[in-house]
């Protein structure tokens, strides 16, 4: 078993040194990582400002029609699962990790264009998500930020997964993790239906915009 575990290790340490012998690779891994440090920094401030400002209501029938109930539990348990298992798939796999790395910049600026674009008040029935590893990026761990909503970006994240992943069973546990966080935000009442339907269709481009990029 220790030899086996010392081969893969040794595999991994391989394509992470063969990629790193690409010029375009190292130029996208630090680039990119700039900047999405970038963006995250900017977050709190960009999310104190658009909290303060007035948005419009949206009328949303099936919202309405769904019961609310808090899931932050569940939400939590799904989202930080698949953070865990996504980040070794990029720590075995250096291709994946520079195309994550630039494709969560890009669904982070988008989102930022959106809502920007895009002043919404939050549903009614709404319950705030208790996470307090994600609201650090909101300004403190007992922050929620309620006017985030066009586009979701619980959900879409956790499409992004589903994408990138190359392993059918990775794709299945990615699809399931999308429907179960596109249901949770609705069932809290976190986001409108739109905000889950324009996830799906932004991250798709998105993904299709880093694909590009990262070609090597």
């Amino acid at each position: 078993m220790e030899n086996t575990q010392t081969q893969v290790k040794q595999t991994i340490a391989g394509k992470w040194k063969s990629a790193w012998g690409i010029p375009k690779f190292r130029i996208l891994t630090i680039v990119g990582i700039l900047l999405l440090s970038g963006i995250l920094i900017f977050l709190p401030f960009f999310f104190a400002i658009i909290e303060k400002r007035e948005g419009a209501f949206l009328a949303d029938p099936f919202l309405e029609w769904i019961p609310t109930f808090d899931v932050s539990i569940p939400t939590f348990i799904v989202i930080w699962s698949m953070s865990l298992f996504y980040a070794r798939r990029c720590y075995q796999d250096p291709y994946l990790f520079v195309l994550a790395v630039w494709c969560i910049s890009l669904i982070y600026f988008s989102r930022l264009i959106t809502i920007t674009a895009f002043p919404l008040n939050p549903p009614n029935g709404l319950i705030p998500l208790n996470d307090p590893l994600a609201n650090i990026f909101y300004g403190g761990i007992d922050k929620f930020i309620k006017k985030d909503l066009f586009y979701s970006g619980h959900t879409s994240i956790q499409f992004f997964m589903f994408l990138s992943l190359q392993k059918k069973n990775d794709k299945i546990v990615a699809f399931c993790a999308t429907i179960l966080i596109g249901s949770f935000v609705l069932i809290q009442h976190i986001h409108y239906t739109i905000d889950v339907v324009g996830a799906i269709i932004f991250t798709y481009l998105m993904f299709r915009i880093g694909k590009i990029i990262t070609k090597i």
